[in-house]
């Protein structure tokens, strides 16, 4: 896997969104904190715009993003939030250029398609806090998105959660929001997950929705050979009026009892305040064992 260049102070950071809709006001916290680390923050064309619930049309959010992609001062694209569109825009996105001078590409929720598309370049990106919400997250999470783009390599160790599985293992970090990666099963932005560590989490679904999904990825082989599992925020779940009878985390436990990888429960990534950055495409090793869970890059 490529790893794009590390930032330097005075580099250009693009702010785009290949998603839904948002208004400068809404960037304004994230220009400033780039600023404060003695970047400079671009913006697209897509910030300010909108097209019902879209940053721009489709056209807009490709013209923009791809303009980011091609330009060589452009150190890393921030990409100002998530919500649905990304997937809209993935197959008319030309990555001929980037691919011969890769930059971050940084997000998360649905900007999981760019990194599952990424992924299968050969090329490493950040699933971190965007824009829309850096101003809410952690001290952690904000230092951790500097610290990583800087090029300091980054070290969690977390208290275990209960229902962890032990072990140990290596592998490529990769994977995502759960939704999004059951959405891309069967294209061309689908992961091989063969020896790597899958990292899921989501927002707002049906806890049902979560074990369809999970069943999903498990037909198409997702856990045949997975070296292991990091499960972030499980964020404002829902129930039926008649109940599934399990909550996401038993859900996740009965989906993978037949195999035998370390599980890691409750890690800092996801729709959660606590938002920490991660490498995908990294070489990373998780060790679970029953009071701490630590996971860092060789």
């Amino acid at each position: 896997m490529f790893t794009p260049d590390s930032v330097k102070v005075g580099d250009k950071i693009a702010i785009v969104s290949t998603a839904r809709k948002i208004n400068m006001k809404e960037v304004r916290e994230a220009i400033a904190l780039l600023k404060s680390w003695e970047l400079d923050p671009i913006l697209g064309s897509t910030i300010g715009i909108a097209n019902n619930q879209f940053a721009g049309t489709d056209q807009d959010r490709i013209e923009d993003f791809q303009r980011m992609l091609d330009d060589k001062e452009i150190k890393a694209i921030w990409c100002a939030r998530g919500g649905y569109g990304t997937v809209r825009i993935i197959d008319q996105i030309d990555f001929s250029n980037f691919c011969k001078s890769p930059k971050w590409i940084i997000g998360y929720s649905d900007i999981t398609v760019l990194h599952s598309h990424i992924h299968t370049l050969g090329i490493r990106s950040l699933h971190a806090p965007m824009p829309i919400d850096i101003h809410k997250g952690t001290k952690a999470a904000q230092i951790s998105l500097k610290d990583t783009i800087f090029g300091k390599k980054i070290k969690y160790t977390i208290p275990s959660s209960k229902k962890n599985i032990v072990g140990a293992c290596t592998g490529q970090l990769i994977g995502g929001n759960l939704s999004i990666l059951y959405s891309l099963c069967g294209s061309a932005s689908s992961l091989d997950t063969s020896g790597k560590i899958l990292c899921i989490e989501d927002l707002d679904e049906y806890l049902y929705h979560i074990d369809r999904m999970l069943y999903n990825l498990k037909r198409n082989g997702y856990f045949d050979n997975l070296s292991g599992l990091i499960v972030g925020g499980m964020t404002n779940m829902h129930d039926n009026n008649i109940p599934f009878g399990k909550k996401a985390k038993r859900i996740i436990l009965d989906i993978v009892s037949e195999y035998d990888f370390p599980v890691a429960f409750k890690f800092p990534f996801g729709h959660i305040e606590d938002n920490r950055a991660l490498v995908f495409g990294a070489e990373a090793s998780l060790t679970v064992k029953h009071d701490e869970v630590v996971l860092e890059y060789i």
